[in-house]
């Protein structure tokens, strides 16, 4: 895991063969800002020769701050506990980033709604309205009762989905069915379970992971994680989990400036951005980013490193506090 301290860029630029080749990279280091500086000339200049080789790379970097693109996370670093980290995001909610504990969010269905039967159903629809109407009454009827047919064959599949998802017992229901399903065929797991404004998070207790590991992948893929954090926790070797409240949730009308895309150390102690933070860490002293809710698998396994950032998590996010989730 590698959330640099000191963030740099460079570029350089060449003719070749008429035209002009210009090349973008950043750079970063722990240790000071001439050596993020130093580490952006060099990757500058292989990216260069690379590119005048024949090399199909981009010119110029994303400014991501997620980190998903082969750049770490470009995140201004808040507090460190050993190898855990704790950042401020792009919209200025604390994160916690950790190498090895698997956290992983899952996001509950939505109602079903809007047009909910398969494209061979649709066409069917279409079809036996349009013959049945133009065979009664002529083309132009026909066609009025292929849509007729259309929407009535979708009211009914809608209906009964949304009969099926409310026997289901809901969102939260559906999405603590596919965790309990693989706890059942991975008995020796211990996940402590937390709602969040829009799903639930689980915290793998019995072990640590590597992002890459086999049993973590599973996970995700058995919850339907975010493919985005899924792609992040690969390529970052770290998991993440957001501490504090959205702002927009908790009625902050202003975004973080600058976002932290952008993010440098001569920014960080701006005045206005100082100024948004006080009055974010003072409204979202209200909310809690999640709350526990319970344990399901063998909970007489525990790894003294997950305890450990799972004290830290619930002391940040306020999991066990009776205060409304933002």
């Amino acid at each position: 895991m590698i959330v640099p301290e000191y963030w740099a860029e460079a570029r350089k630029r060449v003719r070749q063969h008429g035209r002009q080749v210009t090349v973008r990279r950043f750079g970063w280091s722990d240790d000071s800002q001439e050596a993020a500086q130093a580490h952006a000339e060099m990757r500058t200049q292989g990216a260069l020769e690379a590119i005048l080789a024949g090399q199909d790379l981009p010119r110029r970097e994303l400014r991501s701050n997620y980190g998903t693109h082969g750049v770490p996370i470009r995140e201004q670093i808040v507090e460190r506990h050993d190898d855990v980290i704790v950042t401020r995001n792009s919209y200025g909610a604390l994160c916690l980033n950790t190498p090895d504990v698997l956290f992983a969010d899952m996001d509950f269905e939505a109602r079903p709604s809007g047009c909910v039967l398969p494209l061979s159903v649709a066409l069917v629809s279409l079809l036996a309205g349009l013959v049945a109407g133009t065979v009664l009454e002529g083309l132009k009827w026909g066609i009025v009762a292929s849509f007729a047919a259309l929407i009535a064959a979708n009211s009914i599949a809608l209906l009964f989905r949304r009969w099926r998802f409310s026997r289901d017992g809901g969102a939260e229901n559906r999405a603590l069915a596919r965790v309990e399903t693989f706890v059942s065929g991975n008995p020796d797991w211990h996940l402590r379970l937390y709602r969040t404004p829009a799903g639930l998070r689980l915290l793998a207790m019995q072990a640590t992971f590597a992002p890459q590991d086999e049993g973590a992948q599973r996970l995700f893929g058995a919850i339907g994680a975010d493919p985005l954090y899924s792609t992040m926790c690969k390529v970052q070797h770290c998991f993440r989990a957001r501490l504090t409240a959205k702002p927009w949730r908790i009625g902050m009308g202003r975004r973080i400036r600058p976002p932290v895309a952008a993010w440098s150390r001569e920014q960080a102690n701006l005045p206005g951005r100082l100024a948004w933070i006080a009055d974010y860490e003072r409204k979202a002293a209200g909310f809690a980013a999640c709350r526990y809710i319970g344990t399901l698998g063998d909970d007489s396994r525990i790894d003294p490193k997950a305890r450990r950032v799972q004290e830290l998590h619930d002391a940040m996010t306020r999991a066990g506090e009776a205060l409304p989730l933002a």
